[in-house]
């Protein structure tokens, strides 16, 4: 019957024991190990937390029709099992869950999971090469066009080119005689005076 758990447990992430905790089956990312060029499987591992153990009903539907029981009798089987799973972790300090792990008792008699990595979802580690391609040829959706990525960086050449060929300082002496122009023109309609010209 632990195999029947254990598939739902798999399935739904999460498995309830009454009067005892929820085990909670928790992914860690796959990695890239650098220095080895591999990449690493993700990683499976169980965590107990002793604050939630009520099984949902879709529990014992699923434990009644793996079994091949009536629901009431999935329900009394399970509290049953409960049961002697707490009372085996009080009298022997720690109880071997295959495919999940140990459960035991800590020094102030809280209960605690041991976590082995889940084997059914454990896999080698595969070669990862970076592969770096400079004249790989791809479609892109620009605007309500598909060009390929050639044509694109032919478009971005052609930009810079057009943009490089405009040298900036024609645009500061434009503004520089148009300012010069400005002071001459002040200058001739107001003459040359500095300062006040008030007579005492």
């Amino acid at each position: 019957m632990v195999q029947v758990l254990n598939a739902y447990l798999y399935q739904h992430r999460s498995l309830s024991i009454p009067g005892l905790g929820t085990i909670y089956l928790e992914t860690f990312p796959a990695n890239v190990e650098v220095a080895d060029r591999t990449m690493l499987s993700p990683v499976y591992r169980f965590r107990f937390d002793k604050y939630f153990d009520a099984p949902d009903k879709e529990f014992f539907s699923f434990l009644a029709t793996q079994a091949s029981l009536l629901d009431f009798e999935a329900i009394k089987w399970y509290n049953e099992f409960a049961l002697d799973l707490r009372n085996r972790i009080r009298a022997e300090d720690e109880v071997r869950w295959e495919g999940v792990g140990v459960l035991r008792k800590n020094g102030s008699g809280d209960i605690l999971l041991e976590s082995v990595d889940a084997p059914a979802f454990s896999q080698q580690p595969v070669p990862a090469m970076r592969v770096n391609r400079q004249d790989a040829q791809h479609t892109l959706l620009v605007g309500d066009r598909e060009r390929t990525s050639g044509e694109m960086n032919e478009w971005r050449k052609e930009e810079g080119s057009r943009r490089a060929k405009f040298p900036w300082w024609i645009i500061a002496v434009i503004l520089g005689v148009l300012g010069l122009a400005f002071l001459a023109w002040y200058f001739y309609t107001h003459g040359f005076s500095t300062g006040n010209q008030n007579k005492l």
